[in-house]
């Protein structure tokens, strides 16, 4: 008996075009994962550098300390203020455009900073390139989103806090060999390479079609342009006003911006609620896994970076060491991200979110409390040990509640859940740093030391708030799958191979 089979000839060119797509594919997924590492690494140098830069700059430009200070709050403002809404641009227009547009942009007011005459335009720029970096971020997850399969999704992710750990860790050296070699516009000149590679790679990438079915869900039209007005004002004020409250005699300016903050906040909860199209989908509030990520992140990353701040004046003011053995101390934490980032995948795929995020929380709660009992004979040991604790719990957190808030997401709305959590890792450190220099005012005498002061203790009630965050993530081992948006009328459901 003869059976129907298909010619071989015919066979052989479905088996190519498979092939080829696959390989289309995998090419796409590397450059997206490309450019979503190095753009989040040159951010991150970006800030660590320029610490070391300041003091350089001011002595060449003739600046005085409130000029050069707003060469990081320009920036700080700028990220912070339009974060969601260039997330919401990446869901509407597509992240690989909206990335494409942030890293040139980027670039350019990199190169015009290292060309800059005076201090007036390194700050203007420094607001450019907030601008810039708001619109780079979110896109960064997104783009992460839309081109890999939700179960493949956390190994980029880990991928991606591991470069970010070893980019801030190289920070401080790289820009104190730069400022040291080259002076202080080296140190913008070396994110042009970079961002300006990345922005012309992201425009040659292939658009992944979940990135074109992200574009294409209802309701994505419409911008919202007086929420993202409110809600800039809103996140503006309050950055704003936490950096204020840090300085010596800005707790009044700080309170009023923050009061403002509040303001700004209500009229938008109730633009919100009233909006056709809100800028902050209903449905991502509503989702208890993205909201408790988000929170986990805030609270983590205020309390890491409150502690952070806190420490080194302990080490350099207290216990005289030089900035070299003070950032020593500190280096089992930078280890431990980058070494620890890699292992968070399989963790969550064997015990689940909620036991990874939890074990997290607990060692970055476990690292603040016992450094804040250091009294002023702290060695080398104990300081270390904490740093390691403070890192092993901080990335495990980052890294599965990141994960957790970009599954979560709907596709559609891939953009502003990267824009939260971006915000929610940027608000924190403004968060951790005010309220410790707020409580250092409180123990003018003993207040740089640990376990006199109440700076610490207050950081490690702020690092315990994670654990009931964590508590709410998914549990199980399957717990990260993404929420679907509602099925359109009329149109079936599109299930993804």
């Amino acid at each position: 008996m003869n059976r129907s089979r298909t010619p071989a000839p015919a066979r052989v060119p479905a088996l190519v075009r498979l092939s080829f797509l696959a390989r289309v594919r995998v090419s796409a997924r590397a450059s997206v994962l490309a450019c979503s590492v190095v753009g989040a690494a040159v951010v991150a140098l970006d800030g660590t550098v320029l610490t070391v830069a300041q003091p350089a700059l001011q002595r060449d430009l003739h600046a005085d300390v409130g000029q050069v200070q707003w060469t990081s709050t320009g920036y700080l403002v700028a990220v912070a203020s339009l974060l969601v809404f260039a997330g919401r641009l990446g869901d509407r227009h597509g992240h690989r455009r909206v990335f494409a547009v942030g890293a040139l942009g980027f670039a350019a007011a990199s190169a015009g900073i290292a060309l800059a005459p005076g201090i007036e335009a390194v700050i203007a720029l420094r607001v450019l390139q907030g601008v810039c970096g708001a619109l780079l971020q979110p896109a960064t997850l997104g783009m992460l989103r839309t081109a890999f399969p939700p179960d493949r999704l956390a190994n980029p992710i880990a991928v991606r806090t591991a470069v970010i750990g070893l980019a801030a860790a190289a920070g401080p050296l790289v820009g104190g060999a730069l400022v040291s070699a080259y002076g202080w516009r080296s140190v913008f000149l070396l994110s042009v390479p970079p961002t300006l590679a990345i922005g012309l790679l992201a425009l040659a990438t292939r658009q992944p079609e979940a990135e074109a079915r992200s574009r294409a869900a209802p309701g994505l039209a419409v911008l919202d342009p007086l929420g993202a007005l409110l809600l800039a004002a809103a996140l503006g004020l309050l950055v704003h006003g936490l950096v204020e409250a840090a300085r010596p005699g800005g707790a009044v300016p700080g309170a009023l911006a923050c009061a403002g903050a509040a303001v700004a906040g209500t009229a938008l909860a109730r633009h919100e609620r009233r909006a056709a199209h809100p800028l902050l989908p209903p449905e991502l509030l509503r989702s208890v896994p993205v909201v408790a990520g988000v929170a986990a992140l805030l609270a983590a990353s205020a309390a890491l970076f409150g502690a952070l701040f806190v420490t080194t004046y302990f080490l350099q003011d207290v216990q005289r060491l030089d900035p070299l053995t003070c950032a020593l101390r500190f280096l089992p934490l930078a280890l431990l991200m980058v070494l620890g980032a890699p292992l968070c995948p399989p963790l969550q795929r064997r015990h689940g979110p909620r036991r990874t995020a939890t074990a997290g929380a607990a060692l970055l709660t476990l690292g603040a409390l016992l450094l804040s009992r250091l009294d002023a004979t702290a060695g080398a040991l104990p300081v270390g040990g904490c740093a390691a604790l403070l890192g092993a719990g901080f990335v495990t957190l980052m890294v599965t509640a990141t994960s957790v808030v970009v599954h979560r997401a709907p596709e559609a709305h891939a953009g502003v859940a990267g824009g939260l959590q971006q915000t929610a890792m940027n608000v924190g450190p403004a968060l951790g740093v005010a309220t410790a220099t707020l409580l250092l005012a409180l123990v003018p005498d003993g207040g740089f030391v640990p376990a006199e002061g109440a700076a610490l203790p207050a950081l490690a009630a702020i690092a315990a708030l994670t654990l009931p965050a964590a508590l709410a993530l998914p549990g199980g081992t399957r717990g990260t799958r993404p929420e679907q948006a509602p099925a359109r009328p009329g149109r079936r459901p599109c299930v993804r191979s």
